[in-house]
């Protein structure tokens, strides 16, 4: 499983849903610094969605640290540059950021548009077309984003630019179901991998970590759970070894 065939979906929340982004200025100072560590740690953005008090990304990483050291720097510069600005002091974020492997293949687009429905979701707009921080302006209005780089599944979608952003945008006439909504939320916030089960195979075979929870209860007899019980997981960074 190569790096560049796996995007991961982050997230970084408002310490206590405190507010990350009060004026215009801020969204472009998180911005233009997301294009700039994206560029040094050579990792593409694919989506995002800057809300009033958190931050969600679609990210393909080409190296092994990459993710982490981008989210580590910006979100380091982000703070003094908010405490800076808007003279205060003291944490900003809730922790450290979040973040799961997601298979492209499969849960790509999806992941895409759960990021860009965000505003919508939050009541703010009713339509994704009418939030000017997100990536759906490029991918589907075709307002040029420098830092989005088009993903393989994207470019798919056509032949040419205007036929992808058609196709993407008629994925929006549907919502997306419930279950699907929980899944990305679930895997987001206890970092498990969000795929298939053959997808969660190899990453379990490449990690030695579990990809996704176990059932309920389990079956405590079986050779397959004692084995696990043995395996010194972390359920809060089950997949550490690809994101690292």
């Amino acid at each position: 499983m190569k790096f560049s065939k796996c995007s991961a979906t982050c997230g970084a929340k408002g310490n206590n849903r405190q507010v990350t982004f009060v004026t215009r200025n801020d969204y472009v100072a998180y911005l233009e610094k997301l294009r700039l560590y994206a560029e040094e740690y050579k990792v593409q953005v694919h989506a995002f969605v800057l809300m009033t008090n958190h931050v969600h990304l679609l990210l393909t990483p080409t190296t092994e640290k990459g993710i982490s050291q981008l989210m580590q720097s910006l979100g380091s510069y982000y703070v003094r540059y908010f405490n800076h600005v808007h003279k205060r002091t003291g944490t900003l974020w809730e922790g450290r950021y979040k973040s799961t492997l997601v298979d492209s293949e499969n849960y790509f687009l999806l992941v895409s548009r759960y990021i860009e429905l965000n505003p919508v979701r939050a009541n703010i707009v009713s339509h994704p077309a009418d939030y000017p921080w997100s990536s759906y302006q490029q991918n589907a209005v075709g307002k040029q984003i420098q830092m989005l780089t088009e993903h393989i599944t994207y470019l798919a979608l056509g032949s040419n630019s205007e036929q992808r952003q058609e196709r993407y945008r008629f994925l929006f006439n549907s919502e997306i179901p419930e279950k699907s909504l929980a899944e990305i939320r679930d895997s987001t916030d206890k970092a498990w991998v969000l795929g298939n089960d053959k997808f969660k195979e190899q990453v379990e075979q490449l990690t030695g970590r579990r990809a996704s929870p176990m059932p309920k209860g389990g079956d405590r007899k079986s050779k397959k759970f004692r084995d696990r019980q043995g395996e010194n997981i972390s359920d809060s960074d089950p997949i550490g070894l690809i994101l690292r």
